[in-house]
């Protein structure tokens, strides 16, 4: 194993492997009162008990005000906003079909599909307003080079699960560029105990290309004074109903550029309108945030089937 992908697998060995929202780390209800902090964010679909379709994603984020300097930010657009927060992450996001134990394509069901990226984010918050637009820019690879097959045999390896023999089927090698933006807006609070927020999300790139709308309704303890009262936290449920229009997919459809892909979905079995379900819990203080979330969507092509996910996210302010 070379040595960046085994410094990759050894951050992801702390606890095996998305056309909708999966990673999503700047929505407001994940939002840390802090212009410097870190964060892990984990999914998995053992937490909803399967084995298929998206089986894993990582991501680890960094935020920092001297972020503010990095040249991708040049590329997003700047409202009118009252706070600025800049971050860098990698993310790494793997998918198999049913069967993954077969070394044969797996006719009717996905693909083997993984991708790595560096990505870029910008979430500026207008106070007044009370609007939150998030932007994000991501670079990297779909294919054999994001080491989906490595990690995912040694951790089963690790772990005494049956191997998968199918990757040797997987999308093949292509680049990723994928741009994000996503807008949302506090329509309702009532005494901080339970809020409502619309949002839209547009992605336009190699990887993803779609549209969803849908809002956050949280319940709980949502003190706003987080910071000016250290001994203060907030402890809330939250639930996010969400509508997709899909363009394009390369985790079922191939990369972008390479069309030498083994076995891809073709455009006319995509389904161009998904729907998801997130929905969890969160604790935070003024230096930690917990989250614990389940993800459920419909199927994501015509001979697929729906699917479920859970992931947890831990962040640390300094």
């Amino acid at each position: 194993m070379k040595l960046g992908n085994r410094f990759l697998y050894s951050l992801l060995f702390l606890p095996t492997l998305l056309t909708a929202q999966k990673i999503d780390n700047t929505v407001s209800f994940r939002d840390i009162p802090h212009d410097r902090y870190f964060r892990f964010n984990y999914e998995n679909d053992y937490f909803a008990a399967t084995d298929e379709n998206y089986t894993q994603g990582y991501n680890l984020e960094l935020v920092l005000p001297k972020l503010k300097k990095n040249p991708i930010n040049y590329l997003m657009l700047k409202p009118e906003a009252d706070l600025y927060k800049y971050g860098i992450s990698v993310e790494h996001i793997g998918y198999t079909p049913n069967d993954y134990v077969s070394s044969d394509i797996q006719f009717g069901d996905r693909p083997f599909a993984s991708a790595i990226m560096l990505k870029s984010f910008v979430i500026a918050t207008n106070s007044i307003k009370k609007s939150r637009l998030s932007q994000s820019f991501s670079l990297g690879l779909i294919g054999p080079a994001a080491f989906g097959k490595e990690m995912q045999v040694s951790i089963h390896k690790a772990t005494g699960n049956k191997i998968p023999y199918g990757w040797k089927n997987q999308i093949k090698n292509d680049i990723v560029i994928n741009y994000r933006i996503d807008y949302e807006k506090l329509i309702f609070n009532f005494r901080d105990v339970f809020e409502v927020r619309p949002n839209a999300t547009l992605q336009i790139g190699t990887l993803f290309t779609n549209a969803s709308i849908g809002g956050v309704v949280s319940m709980g303890w949502l003190n706003q004074n987080l910071l000016k009262n250290k001994k203060d936290f907030q402890l809330y449920l939250f639930s996010q109903p969400l509508v997709s229009v899909v363009g394009y997919d390369a985790s079922l459809q191939g990369g972008f550029f390479n069309d030498r892909s083994p076995y891809t979905i073709s455009s006319k079995n995509l389904e161009r309108f998904t729907a998801q379900f997130n929905y969890g819990l969160v604790l935070k203080t003024t230096t930690l945030f917990l989250e614990y979330s389940r993800t459920a969507i419909s199927r994501e092509f015509k001979s697929g089937n729906s699917a479920k996910w859970g992931g947890i996210k831990i962040g640390l302010a300094f």
